[in-house]
C-alpha cells in the first residue's frame, strides 16, 4: 500500500479541524503539528482563509504550552539569531509586546542603557507599529534618543552586540517573513497566538536570561511550561506595565524566577527601596525624550522608574548581590553620567557604520 503524502494546505486543514472544531471537540496540536501550522502560514502554503480561521479559532480556545513550544521551534529555524562572544556576560534577553505601548511611559531602553553600562549585555526585539494598539516601540524611542537602529543588517546587529553587547533585532529588517501575518491583526482586530509567542521568542543562541512579560496569571503558567519544553533553564516572568517588562513603582511587582523548571515566586515593593511613586503616563515622543534625557541625567519623572528597573535587573542578572545593592548602583550609573556615556557610545558605533 503507498502511503498518501498530503500538500500543505491539505496538511493545514487538518490542523485547522483540531482547533476549530468548537468547543466540546477541539483538541490540542502536539508540539510537532503546532510547529508544522506557523511554517506552513509563514511560507504562504495556507490560503489567507484558512490562516484567518486558524488564528481566530486558537485565539478563543487559546494555546496550550506545547503548542507554544512548536510555534518557538518554528520562530527558531526560520528567525534571525545573534551569538555571544566566548568571554561575554550572558545578556537578559526582553521579551515584550511587538504592538507597543500606549498608557504609560516605556523605561526599558533607559533601563537597557544603565545595564549597558553596568556591563550587562542585552538583547531586545520588536517592530514597526502594528495592530492592534499601533502603540510606540523601541525602534521609536531609540530614534527619540537619536539613535537609529533601524535599516540595519543583521552582520551590523552582531557587530553592535560583539562591540558594545547591545542588540535590537527589529523584525521588518530581520524576520521579514513573520511581517506577513501582521495584517491578519488589523482584520481580525484581536492579538493572534503570535503575539503569546513574541514574548517567549529571543534570536539571542546560548546561555542568557529570558525576561518574558505577561498580563494574565494563565498566561504566565503555560509560559513556563511552553519555555521549559523548549530547553529553557533560566526564565524570568514580569507582570509589567502593559503586559511587558518595566516594573512598575505604583504597586507591587509581581515576578518568578524560573531554573530549571522550578518557579519562584518574587513580589518586589518598591517602597521598601525608596523608589515608590505613579507611574508616568505616556503622551507622546518629544515630551517622552525630555523625560528620557533628564533621567539619564538623574532627575525628572521617569528617575525613580529608571532606578528601579535597572537596580531590579542588575539584581535578577546577579552584578548585584542584593535589590538594594542593584538600585543605588543603577543610581550611581545615572549620577556619574554613564548610562548617558553608553548612549553617546552607540550613537558613536553607529555613525560609524555609516563610513564603513
Amino acid at each position: 500500500m503507498t502511503s498518501t503524502v498530503l500538500s500543505g494546505r491539505e496538511r493545514f486543514k487538518q490542523h485547522l479541524r483540531k482547533v476549530g472544531s468548537g468547543e466540546h471537540t477541539s483538541k490540542g496540536m502536539s508540539r510537532e503539528e503546532a510547529a508544522d501550522a506557523l511554517n506552513l502560514m509563514l511560507e504562504g502554503e495556507a490560503t489567507p482563509a484558512q490562516i484567518g480561521a486558524f488564528l481566530i479559532a486558537h485565539r478563543i480556545r487559546r494555546p496550550e504550552p506545547q503548542e507554544l513550544t512548536g510555534m518557538l521551534d518554528t520562530y527558531r529555524i526560520h528567525g534571525p539569531v545573534v551569538r555571544s562572544k566566548a568571554d561575554q556576560r550572558s545578556p537578559l534577553c526582553f521579551g515584550m509586546p511587538f504592538d507597543g505601548r500606549t498608557r504609560t511611559a516605556p523605561i526599558y531602553p533607559l533601563t537597557a542603557l544603565v545595564l549597558l553600562a553596568c556591563g550587562q549585555p542585552v538583547v531586545l526585539q520588536g517592530g514597526n507599529r502594528m495592530p492592534i494598539k499601533y502603540g510606540v516601540t523601541a525602534i521609536d524611542l531609540f530614534r527619540a534618543l537619536d539613535l537609529e537602529l533601524g535599516g540595519l543588517p543583521l552582520t551590523a546587529v552582531q557587530d553592535g552586540f560583539d562591540r558594545n553587547g547591545f542588540a535590537l533585532i527589529h523584525q521588518p529588517d530581520h524576520f521579514p517573513i513573520a511581517e506577513s501575518l501582521i495584517s491578519y491583526r488589523e482584520e481580525l482586530g484581536k492579538r493572534p497566538p503570535v503575539a503569546s509567542l513574541e514574548l517567549l521568542w529571543t534570536p539571542h543562541e546560548g546561555e542568557h536570561l529570558l525576561v518574558s512579560g505577561f498580563v494574565h496569571p494563565p498566561t504566565e503558567s503555560r509560559a513556563w511550561e511552553a519555555l521549559k519544553l523548549a530547553g529553557e533553564t533560566d526564565l524570568l516572568t514580569v507582570k509589567g506595565l502593559e503586559g511587558g517588562t518595566d516594573l512598575p513603582i505604583g504597586r507591587a511587582c509581581i515576578t518568578a524566577r524560573v531554573r530549571n523548571g522550578a518557579a519562584e515566586r518574587l513580589i518586589l515593593h518598591p517602597r521598601d527601596h525608596g523608589c515608590h511613586d505613579a507611574d508616568v503616563e505616556w503622551s507622546d515622543e518629544s515630551t517622552w525624550k525630555t523625560q528620557a534625557l533628564d533621567a539619564l541625567g538623574n532627575s525628572g519623572p521617569l528617575r525613580d522608574a529608571v532606578r528601579w528597573n535597572a537596580g531590579a535587573y542588575l539584581w535578577f542578572s546577579g552584578i548585584s548581590e542584593t535589590l538594594d545593592a542593584g538600585v543605588s548602583r543603577a543610581e550611581a550609573s545615572l549620577q556619574d553620567g554613564n548610562a548617558m556615556d553608553c548612549l553617546d557610545q552607540l550613537r558613536g558605533w553607529r555613525s560609524n557604520l555609516s563610513i564603513r
